[in-house]
């Protein structure tokens, strides 16, 4: 499993079933067909939405150690319980497309990399304020 996908995971992304679209019963073998009616296609299914500022409040709220996960990747991946160490955050960074010039520089990496997860959560479904995202 990749590390966003771990981050996707321990915020409750994917927890849903999805609901299936209904399929009509393929017609019995002996049964003649005579004519074959166009099939609508499925509808598009909704990105459940994940309130992930209000889960990272109450996880913030109940953790020992005073994080500040609104601008600190390290803090963030704290808080969900994942390793934060220089050498995941550079593979999650890779993971991501991290530019290069910015991997050289942990401070630059790192807040590249807190902006490109909350963009990233926000683009898989996760209710990020525009304001954290900027």
């Amino acid at each position: 499993m990749s590390i966003f996908s771990s981050i996707l995971s321990k915020l409750g992304f994917g927890d849903k079933k999805d609901d299936a679209a209904a399929v009509a019963p393929a017609p019995a073998a002996d049964t003649p067909v005579t004519s074959i009616a166009p099939v609508a296609p499925a509808a598009p299914v909704a990105i459940s939405e994940v309130d992930v500022v209000a889960k990272l409040t109450a996880l913030a709220a109940a953790h020992a150690e005073k994080l500040n996960w609104k601008t600190s990747i390290v803090d963030l991946m704290k808080l969900l319980g994942l390793d934060s160490s220089l050498a995941v955050r550079k593979e999650l960074a890779t993971e991501l497309g991290c530019p290069a010039e910015k991997m050289g520089d942990s401070a630059q990496m790192n807040m590249w990399l807190h902006k490109t997860v909350l963009q990233k959560l926000a683009a898989n479904g996760g209710n990020i304020p525009a304001d954290m995202l900027d």
